[in-house]
């Protein structure tokens, strides 16, 4: 069963018999928001990125985005860059895959952040949302849903950090302007 996760919200990633999450699926969706046209409607293709961002402490550790797809340690995978977003379906655009139980132990926290590399606003995206998957089963655990759009072109969308021995996610929703994670930066360091 999946929970709806509002701005703030956390979520403790263990299973509901006890055990712990071993791997899950952070997985970004949208797709580019119709405007009217003087020949009717049409879209703007938007390229939305979704990166990892690992950090130890308040020190950035590694990255994983489109043009670095795996973690130095090989914990954290990024599925591949999508340019133009879905058609409304509700699959991923584009995933990160976290084997959690291969995250170096100095790894505390992974924030998860979505920006627009080709600069529209969020005001040009419609259907964006970001879910954490439990990637053993395939089953939703929780989905963050980017409604109304806004005046920004990024999003610090969510983080995964270490609570006692497991894992617990926290979706931030925080509206940013960056078009790469390292714009991003500054807007990240407020959550962590």
């Amino acid at each position: 069963m999946s929970v709806n996760l509002s701005k703030g919200q956390a979520i403790s990633l263990e299973k509901n018999d006890g055990a712990t999450l071993t791997a899950v699926r952070m997985g970004l969706g949208w797709q580019a928001a119709k405007r009217r046209g003087l020949f009717g409607s049409r879209t703007r293709e938007v390229d939305l990125d979704a990166s990892a961002v690992l950090f130890a402490g308040q020190e950035p550790q590694d990255v994983v985005f489109f043009r670095h797809l795996v973690s130095d340690d090989g914990s954290v995978r990024h599925t591949g860059d999508n340019l133009v977003g879905g058609a409304g379906q509700g699959g991923d655009d584009e995933a990160i895959l976290v084997d959690l139980q291969r995250v170096p132990a100095r790894i505390d926290q992974i924030v998860f952040t979505v920006n627009s590399f080709t600069g529209q606003t969020f005001q040009e995206v419609q259907n964006a949302f970001c879910r954490l998957v439990d990637e053993t089963n395939g089953q939703e655990l929780a989905r963050y849903t980017l409604a109304g759009g806004g005046d920004y072109t990024a999003q610090i969308m969510a983080k995964v950090h270490r609570a006692g021995s497991g894992w617990t996610m926290t979706a931030l929703g925080a509206p940013a302007d960056g078009r790469t994670f390292q714009d991003l930066m500054p807007a990240i360091r407020r959550h962590l």
